[in-house]
């Protein structure tokens, strides 16, 4: 199935629908949030700055506080990831499809 997101746009990050629309839809800080998650609070300010990936805890930890499936949190954090892994051609640039042998 052909997706209708521009592939040229970078994907965003699930730590900034973290910040920009969840912690002012729910009136928290960044502190309360850690809190609600049981996490440190540099673990989300790292997430929300972009600078962590969204792990599958995380993703969990999201799911039972928000009610949004872990699977939604990790497949932003999927687009985002093979996009930027695409946007580095030269690394897989060896790399050569293999057909299979006639039988």
């Amino acid at each position: 199935m052909k997706s209708l997101r521009d592939p040229n746009r970078r994907p965003t990050h699930p730590g900034a629908v973290l910040l920009h629309d969840l912690l002012p839809a729910l009136g928290i800080t960044q502190v309360r949030l850690a809190e609600l998650l049981g996490v440190s609070r540099l673990t989300i300010s790292q997430l929300l700055h972009e600078h962590r990936s969204l792990s599958p805890d995380m993703a969990l930890r999201l799911e039972k506080l928000t009610g949004t499936s872990a699977e939604s949190w990790l497949r932003m954090q999927e687009a985002r990831d093979l996009w930027e892994a695409r946007q580095q051609p030269e690394r897989f640039a060896g790399i050569r499809r293999v057909e299979p042998i006639p039988a």
